[in-house]
């Protein structure tokens, strides 16, 4: 985990992924990353170890939901250990804080919010869907999504 977590800092990297050998680097804000390997690669996430700087409950759900084993983060929030409680993902971390905010630090991130009183990683994954959808729809580029 040590050194995911260096490559993560020393790389300017959102997330790092190792999964046996392989090892990948991630730079999009928020959940995209994780969002799309759950859809399109999923057993990439099974029992894979994460190194990521900012974990709110919508990325936690996705990582419960690809079977992720361990995950290390600089910041998460209570409503994403509250979901996480009980499950295999292990989870350590620098800080806890009591929701994620957004970019510009005005308000919660909008997943976080989103995601805030669903009571499954299921439930959470319907929201993110529907959420993730209306950016790319929206967006003029594919996979330029940035929600943390």
């Amino acid at each position: 985990m040590e050194e995911l977590i260096r490559t993560l800092r020393e790389g300017g990297y959102s997330c790092v992924i190792r999964n046996g050998g392989v090892q990948r680097v991630f730079t999009q804000r928020g959940v995209a990353d994780l969002y799309d390997l759950l859809a399109q690669d999923a057993e990439f996430l099974h029992g894979a170890w994460i190194a990521d700087k900012v974990v709110g409950k919508a990325a936690v759900s996705l990582m419960i939901l690809g079977g992720v084993q361990r995950l290390h983060t600089g910041v998460i929030s209570s409503p994403a250990l509250a979901l996480a409680e009980g499950t295999a993902l292990e989870i350590t971390f620098d800080e806890q804080v009591p929701h994620i905010i957004n970019r510009t630090h005005s308000d919660w991130c909008p997943l976080e919010r989103l995601c805030y009183d669903a009571a499954t990683a299921g439930e959470c994954l319907v929201r993110i869907r529907g959420f993730i959808e209306r950016m790319r729809a929206g967006s003029s580029a594919p996979g330029t999504l940035r929600t943390k």
